[in-house]
């Protein structure tokens, strides 16, 4: 397209723009024919942004930013192309755009915009539930981020949230958790809204619930995503808390909940289990070092265990890495030597105070014994 035509483009295209955006596409074609490629690339940015240029972003980038696509960031590119492709009129047509996106800057020298591109792409096949074609982009995405030494944060966002949104429909809970984790750590919690706040974090708690390699919920505890889970869900935020210290007296009083969720519902003995576990190591945890030679009576008392299920549970959290141990099966006693660390709660906080103060106690009762035993010793 020549410059003139360019220039019966943005004309055009001024007389259907809102009165609010006029002035853009004005600054549009000074831009243009001055060759002011980044000025010009700020303004487009600004332009795609406002809702009002919805209609018009899929044209304007067809026509008039592919015409100067090599002369600006490729990865503002591959941003304008992205919320052009919103206006595609299905999935299979934004999957054939974003596919010739990706193509576009797939050169050595805008790796971040093909990976960005490519990530995009997975995305809209995700929505296909082509899910082969979508692991084979992210998988090729994973590899070239590992490659750079930095890369835009958005960049690594979309990467880790269709990588979340993947395995979630594929209900690996343990990949979705961890992915959906590190996609929060690159974003501004603000820039979601109250719902999709929510959402996620509603996700995120049923996905450490129901996963069978998670037992340790300290991450998820410690973010904010989970002042979220107020009003209808805050149960579930009780729920992962009581997880988290062993409690099965709240447990018994949250699990009624389990049922309005389907996932939970289905995994209910899994989950049951789960805090059995919980309990075993709060059990464990609140014991002092040289204290922690519990009978199999014991260990049924504070986990509410079946006395002859004692073992399997002691050997599962053994081979979970949730503690470490010794079992004597003729005196029916564990050893334990060393129990996973993990986040406190006030309470928790309160029990190792105590212990600490009981801790000090004992070394000056020793000091003072050492003193006075070998007074004749240490006398000049």
């Amino acid at each position: 397209m020549s410059t003139d035509a360019i220039a019966d483009f943005l004309a055009d295209q001024r007389d259907e723009t809102p009165d609010d955006l006029q002035h853009l596409i004005i600054h549009f074609e000074n831009c243009w024919e001055r060759k002011l490629w980044h000025q010009l690339t700020d303004a487009l940015v600004e332009f795609f942004d406002n809702p009002q240029s919805e209609k018009q972003r899929l044209q304007f980038f067809d026509v008039f930013v592919l015409k100067f696509a090599d002369k600006i960031n490729q990865l503002k590119l591959v941003d304008l192309g992205l919320k052009a492709a919103t206006q595609c009129p299905n999935d299979q047509k934004r999957l054939t755009f974003l596919t010739h996106l990706a193509e576009k800057v797939d050169s050595e020298n805008s790796q971040d915009a093909y990976v960005y591109a490519t990530v995009a792409v997975a995305r809209v096949q995700l929505d296909l539930r082509d899910f082969e074609s979508s692991r084979k982009d992210l998988d090729k995405a994973a590899e070239i981020l590992e490659t750079f030494d930095s890369v835009e944060t958005k960049v690594h966002a979309s990467f880790y949230q269709v990588n979340a949104d993947y395995y979630q429909a594929k209900a690996d809970f343990a990949s979705y958790y961890r992915n959906a984790l590190l996609y929060l750590a690159c974003i501004d919690l603000s820039s979601l809204s109250p719902d999709e706040r929510r959402a996620r974090a509603y996700d995120l708690g049923i996905a450490a619930l129901v996963s069978d390699s998670i037992y340790n919920f300290g991450e998820l505890l410690q973010h904010p995503i989970l002042d979220a889970l107020t009003g209808a869900v805050a149960w579930l935020r009780e729920l992962l808390l009581a997880f988290n210290r062993g409690d099965l007296a709240a447990y018994d009083v949250l699990s009624g909940h389990i049922s309005s969720n389907k996932l939970l519902k289905e995994h209910v003995e899994d989950v049951r289990q789960k805090i059995y576990l919980a309990a075993l190591t709060e059990s464990v945890f609140r014991r002092p070092p040289h204290q922690r030679a519990m009978s199999f009576g014991t260990i049924s008392t504070d986990t509410k265990v079946r006395p002859d299920e004692i073992e399997h549970l002691v050997m599962k959290a053994l081979s979970l890495g949730l503690v470490r141990g010794t079992i004597d099966e003729v005196d029916e006693l564990v050893n334990f030597t060393w129990v996973q660390p993990r986040i406190l709660d006030m309470s928790q906080i309160a029990s190792m105070n105590k212990r600490l103060g009981e801790w000090g106690e004992n070394v000056n009762t020793l000091g003072n014994w050492i003193e006075a035993t070998g007074q004749d010793i240490w006398a000049p």
